[in-house]
């Protein structure tokens, strides 16, 4: 009986350790004055792993690698920042031309705490142009189809003909299922005039209300490698 109840405990245990597989990645992302930075989005370069910086700048991701490079989006700035080897992250961003970055043991030792905070909101998925590719696809929201929860794609985008979707019923004052479009910042009525070739990464919002009742159904945020060079050379 007590060979038994040692059993049952190392599989409760595995499944445990399991459930949390991925090394948690803390960090924050402050101003030049040390002011937090809220609603930064953060991904890993060439990946479609994502987060967002909460009101105190924090942010988590899993299983980053010493050689990853984080994108840091702030409004329309992109900053590459590579991770160099470090297990946690501070961020500290002076202007477009000087940043601060360093690695904080507290932060290591937070392990999960800043990642779950993240992946308990629910409210943002985001994946990368190059595996929206990979999906054999020619259209965005069909490449979207079955990899972000709770998306409803019909149609396969033949004929010229963009897909349905929706992602949150019918919100709208319009009664439309339809998410709201937003394609390097600017809020458009269609998909079917960016090429999947051109995107560099995708986001959705299933609560978008920072558009106020345009969002009421959600939004989709395409980010292309043309948004990104003209950050660049803004810089």
């Amino acid at each position: 009986m007590r060979t038994l109840y040692s059993f049952l405990i190392l599989i409760a245990v595995t499944i445990g350790t399991n459930a949390q597989s991925g090394v948690p990645f803390n960090g924050m992302v402050f101003d030049a004055a040390g002011a937090p930075l809220k609603n930064v989005r953060i991904y890993v370069h060439d990946s479609h792993k994502y987060s967002r910086s909460d009101k105190m700048g924090r942010f988590g991701l899993t299983d980053v690698k010493p050689s990853d490079t984080l994108k840091v989006i702030v409004k329309k700035r992109t900053y590459n920042i590579p991770v160099a080897n470090k297990k946690s992250i501070k961020i500290y961003l002076a202007d477009e031309r000087q940043l601060r970055t360093e690695e904080d043991q507290n932060l290591v030792d937070f392990g999960y705490g800043f990642v779950k905070r993240r992946e308990n909101t629910g409210v943002s998925n985001g994946i990368s142009g190059e595996e929206l590719r990979r999906s054999g696809y020619t259209d965005i929201l069909s490449a979207l189809q079955g990899r972000i929860p709770g998306l409803n794609v019909g149609g396969n985008g033949s004929g010229g003909v963009e897909p349905s979707v929706s992602m949150r019923g019918t919100n709208s004052f319009m009664l439309s299922q339809t998410p709201l479009f937003v394609v390097d910042g600017v809020i458009v009525d269609t998909l079917m005039g960016v090429s999947l070739i051109d995107v560099d990464y995708v986001e959705v919002l299933k609560d978008a209300s920072i558009y106020g009742s345009r969002g009421a159904n959600g939004a989709i945020l395409v980010r292309t490698k043309h948004g990104l060079s003209n950050d660049n050379i803004s810089k």
